[in-house]
């Protein structure tokens, strides 16, 4: 089974962690010991350590660039004298990259080793190189895999377009459920109730085509179910049409495939190549992922 992209990275970031905490309650004079508790002991301090190295490496991940001290403090509301612990450790470990004064900080090149490890070791994303490479030529527009994670899809593979007019994409790259067509495959495995409680009742408008409405997209949800595949029109990207089918080797779906085509260039029958060549692909893939 593929692995868990957030267990693993706080598992990886815990020992950083818990050192940056223990050096941040010595340079305090013996302060106050935030995670003892009882005979608890160090435990509680490594498991807070760990959530604050996630949240830290997810802030930078999320804004590209470098960052004051002050700026990220006043952003997470840590501690300065142990957020500063934490980023000198992880400056260290290559994990958090600074510049020449020493005094700004964003993410190192430690977290995409680590991201490549996971897109490296999926199973699925091996399993899927075939069909996507197939997908790619038959339908000769942007292909890509993606995976649901939480209120957001993160692709985890792409095949560029043929066509001198393509949309930017990137492995890694995050977005809204609810405004692709890869997130609303993905949606409409889930029951109407499991919507709601992941997804709260305005959502935010990405295009001026973005349904904002919790209860409107679960209509089209069942449109969805109804059809076999999700359509994003110009809701994440102006002039960018989207197809998306999920991929059923577990229930609910968390992996998805889609097609994505400038509006310039989608005809009804290049649109009608385009969703046969992606229920060919949903086919094959359920039978490469069946034991998965």
């Amino acid at each position: 089974m593929a692995r868990g992209g957030r267990i693993e990275f706080a598992a990886a970031a815990a020992a950083a962690a818990a050192a940056a905490e223990a050096g941040a309650g010595a340079a305090g004079g013996g302060g106050r010991s935030e995670g003892a508790v009882g005979a608890a002991g160090a435990a509680p301090a490594a498991v807070k350590s760990a959530v604050r190295t996630v949240v830290l490496l997810e802030h930078f991940a999320a804004r590209p660039g470098l960052h004051s001290l002050a700026d990220i403090q006043h952003d997470l509301g840590l501690p300065k004298s142990s957020l500063y612990m934490l980023l000198r450790t992880l400056v260290n470990l290559g994990w958090v990259e600074t510049d020449a004064t020493g005094t700004r900080y964003g993410i190192g090149v430690r977290a995409l080793l680590v991201g490549s490890s996971y897109i490296d070791g999926d199973e699925v994303v091996a399993a899927a190189r075939p069909t996507l490479d197939r997908l790619s030529e038959d339908t000769t527009e942007t292909i890509h895999l993606a995976r649901m994670d939480g209120r957001s899809v993160v692709y985890l593979a792409t095949r560029q377009s043929q066509h001198y007019l393509r949309p930017f994409t990137r492995v890694g790259r995050r977005l809204p459920v609810h405004s692709t067509a890869l997130g609303k495959a993905l949606l409409a495995t889930h029951s109407d109730e499991e919507v709601r409680t992941l997804l709260p009742r305005r959502l935010d408008a990405v295009t001026e085509h973005t349904v904002t409405d919790r209860e409107q997209l679960i209509e089209e949800l069942a449109v969805v179910r109804e059809q076999g595949y999700a359509v994003d029109r110009e809701e994440n990207t102006l002039g960018l049409r989207c197809f998306g089918v999920a991929v059923p080797y577990r229930t609910p779906a968390r992996d998805a495939v889609s097609c994505s085509v400038p509006v310039a260039r989608l005809t009804a029958d290049h649109e009608d190549a385009i969703k046969a060549a992606l229920f060919a692909a949903r086919d094959r893939l359920s039978v490469v992922t069946r034991r998965m």
